[in-house]
């Protein structure tokens, strides 16, 4: 049975027809429970791995557009970075709210015009910084919130041998 989970905008869908368990629910329900919290866009869950998904694609037609009335959408800029990084923190609440208690990755899919993976690399690094992995270190409990983060192009997840078990796919009008 297909399960197919689409962006906020309906161009891309992932394809988790191979996941153990996978949602986009997350923001309907912290919009429904009226509570500030920032979410990622998808949940997926492996035999081994729960996923915490951030996705954002400015090199959609509909993002061009937009493009020539604001700014172009930089992911390093500090707003849109320090959004990313909580949008993690904010997940991991609603990820054990729903007794999943598998290690976790988060992955940052990003798409934008002027990005390359240079720009993936360092971005990656500067989440390292911010994400808890010097804490679980410094502490040395056993515990872990965080295993791995890792930021990827759509043809970077769609050919990792991971991740692209779940296919971003073209929707709609980009396909």
């Amino acid at each position: 049975m297909e399960h197919i989970l689409t962006d906020e905008n309906g161009d891309y869908g992932l394809d988790c027809t191979n996941a153990v368990w996978a949602s986009d629910q997350m923001h309907k329900d912290y919009h429904y429970a009226k509570i500030p919290l920032s979410d990622a866009d998808f949940l997926i869950e492996d035999e081994i791995y729960m996923m915490i998904i951030e996705y954002k694609n400015a090199d959609t037609g509909k993002a061009r557009e937009a493009s020539f009335k604001t700014p172009f959408f930089d992911p390093m800029e500090d707003r849109k970075f320090a959004s990313v990084v909580r949008k993690f923190y904010d997940s991991l609440h609603y990820v054990h709210l729903l007794g999943k208690c598998k290690p976790v990755k988060y992955i940052y899919v990003v798409e934008t015009p002027k990005g390359d993976a240079t720009m993936r690399k360092r971005l990656r690094a500067k989440l390292k910084t911010q994400l808890p992995f010097k804490l679980q270190e410094d502490m040395d409990t056993g515990i872990k919130l965080i295993d791995d983060v890792n930021v990827l192009s759509i043809k970077e997840w769609n050919l990792h041998d991971e991740y692209g078990k779940y296919p971003f796919i073209k929707m709609g009008k980009e396909q």
